[in-house]
């Protein structure tokens, strides 16, 4: 039997994963990780339900509850790196830096301390082999897979954690959580950003972040409306551009109604000039600035071995994307230069791209630059 502490959220997945790991015969001890206290004063503040749930799921398991809070740890190793990627014009991805710098370090540590053997979470991922070579693997669920967001976790930190939802699919977790009795198994599963929740973006942004107004302008530099600040805006944004239709020519009247329809194709951000504070916009989910043959990567993390020059994988550029095969061109310490063999759309900058060998996630970078080269 080992002494096991479970994150947890106030979700179900983490919930079960306490479940499972009780059944299973070890010590369960859970604990609610507090990253973020601007909104305690809030009616509606997610996190203050979110501990209500954890309160209630270690009723009804019989387990220790306790709260740790990482605040002033999250917003200086990951909050702090959020608002300088924004402000420099890139979009980043602040669960990465959450699950390497918080979950599975500050986190971690926290467990040991408690006289735990492992840290578990409802992470949908897979570990197999023994330190100093284990492997981090996608989940048997290829919907719910998480393997994107831990790719930056080393082999130090693997050693000491558990994903026991990895070899489920989701409706059977649902369906445990039923049988289990637990109170969480109809919640919903959150979708916000890790320290958030789910609330406008934008709205939330500017506290930090204030607008600053700017053109937004085909290639070819003909303005098609104004921009609140780029920060706002991501590659590949459709929603929210707020563009009318282009003129006509001859008759001068709108060629098509507000959301940009001229045509019949809608307009997407595809690409951000810093200098001038111009978001350039294209009509068309092809459009060729929206597609990225090549992209290279720096900030490199690998949880084994790293990839070899020349050889052929499978990488994403984001989350939601299908495996879309590769070679990697160059790599160094440093740098990594991956080629697809079919352009992707919407390769953004700030982001991560996460190499696999199948179903072994190999880890990955932050995307520094793309094109279609």
């Amino acid at each position: 039997m080992s002494r096991i502490v479970v994150g947890l959220s106030g979700g179900v997945d983490s919930a079960v994963t306490a479940w499972l790991l009780k059944q299973a015969g070890h010590e369960v001890v859970g604990v609610f990780m507090k990253n973020w206290e601007a909104d305690d004063l809030e009616d509606d503040c997610p996190i203050a339900q979110d501990y209500r749930d954890v309160l209630a799921i270690g009723e009804v398991l019989d387990i220790e509850v306790k709260q740790v809070n990482f605040s002033r740890e999250y917003q200086e190793r990951v909050f702090a790196y959020f608002l300088a990627e924004y402000q420099a014009g890139r979009t980043p991805n602040p669960d990465v830096l959450c699950n390497a710098e918080i979950k599975f370090k500050a986190f971690l540590d926290h467990a040991l301390s408690l006289g735990a053997d492992h840290l578990a979470t409802g992470h949908y991922a897979r570990l197999e082999g023994e330190a100093p070579r284990r492997r981090l693997l996608k989940a048997v669920d290829g919907n719910k897979d998480q393997s994107y967001f831990l790719y930056r976790l080393n082999q130090a930190q693997i050693a000491h954690t558990l994903f026991p939802l990895g070899g489920l699919h989701k409706p059977r977790v649902r369906e445990l959580a039923r049988q289990a009795g637990l109170p969480v198994a109809e919640k919903k599963d959150s979708t916000g950003i890790c320290f958030i929740g789910e609330r406008p973006f934008r709205e939330f942004l500017q506290r930090y972040l204030p607008t600053q107004p700017g053109d937004m302008v085909t290639p070819e530099g003909r303005v098609m409306g104004r921009h609140q600040g780029l920060m706002y805006h991501t590659l590949g944004q459709r929603r929210g551009l707020g563009i009318g239709g282009v003129k006509d020519a001859e008759n001068g009247k709108p060629g098509g109604k507000p959301g940009g329809k001229p045509g019949g194709k809608p307009w997407f951000a595809a690409g951000k000039n810093l200098e001038k504070n111009e978001l350039i916009v294209v009509q068309g989910h092809d459009h060729p600035l929206l597609r990225s043959s090549r992209l290279r990567a720096d900030q490199l993390s690998w949880i084994g071995a790293p990839p070899l020059a020349g050889a052929r994988y499978s990488a994403k550029a984001r989350y939601r994307q299908q495996d879309a095969p590769c070679v990697v061109e160059t790599i160094s310490a440093d740098e990594l230069v991956v080629r697809f063999e079919q352009p992707q759309w919407a390769v953004t900058p700030g982001q991560s791209v996460v190499l696999y060998g199948g179903d072994v996630c190999l880890g990955g970078g932050v995307i520094a630059a793309a094109g279609y080269l």
